[in-house]
């Protein structure tokens, strides 16, 4: 298998995983960020084929992340649909891990290839991979965040039950 057809098993591979979040999630503004996904994912799969038979096309810039920048305070506002999304941090971990290893790839590939505007094209799409991991970082932090305040509100007092007994009262 060469580098353009593992490629487009990647991004077909990542477009179906974003199509599968974005039918499971209720709410719509992250639904439209997976389905943004997918559809970038789909880009990158015509550019590979593109590539593939020697006549790239040009690469339109994804969109993704400048649509998802409003999706927290949307999620904000809905707070009780946030907690069906806490479910979901296994998906959004694998997702960050497909992108961080697309990521890798194309960099890697981008490296050893001769060719300028084949180099340019997958580091291009390295960095879209890279925004796409930055978007799933920002979800699962956000969903994640009251895991991680309330781990840190456990831990909070430790200092006063360690004086106890030495003269602090709590």
């Amino acid at each position: 298998m060469n580098v353009f057809d593992f490629a487009m098993k990647m991004e077909l591979d990542g477009k179906a995983y974003y199509q599968k979040m974005a039918e499971k999630t209720k709410l719509p503004g992250l639904k439209n960020t997976f389905l943004q996904l997918a559809e970038d994912e789909q880009k990158h799969y015509d550019i590979f084929q593109g590539l593939k038979k020697k006549a790239p096309s040009a690469m339109p810039a994804s969109t993704a992340l400048e649509k998802a920048k409003n999706i927290f305070e949307k999620l904000l506002k809905e707070k009780s649909s946030t907690a069906e999304l806490e479910g979901d941090l296994e998906g959004y971990t694998y997702a960050m891990k497909l992108e961080a290893d697309s990521f890798r790839f194309y960099e890697d590939a981008a490296g050893r290839e001769t060719d300028p505007k084949t180099k340019e094209i997958l580091l291009r799409i390295a960095g879209e991979e890279q925004k796409h991991f930055n978007i799933l970082q920002n979800v699962y932090d956000f969903v994640n965040a009251p895991n991680q305040y309330l781990a840190w509100g456990e831990f909070s007092n430790l200092d006063e039950f360690r004086n106890f007994g030495r003269g602090s009262t709590i």
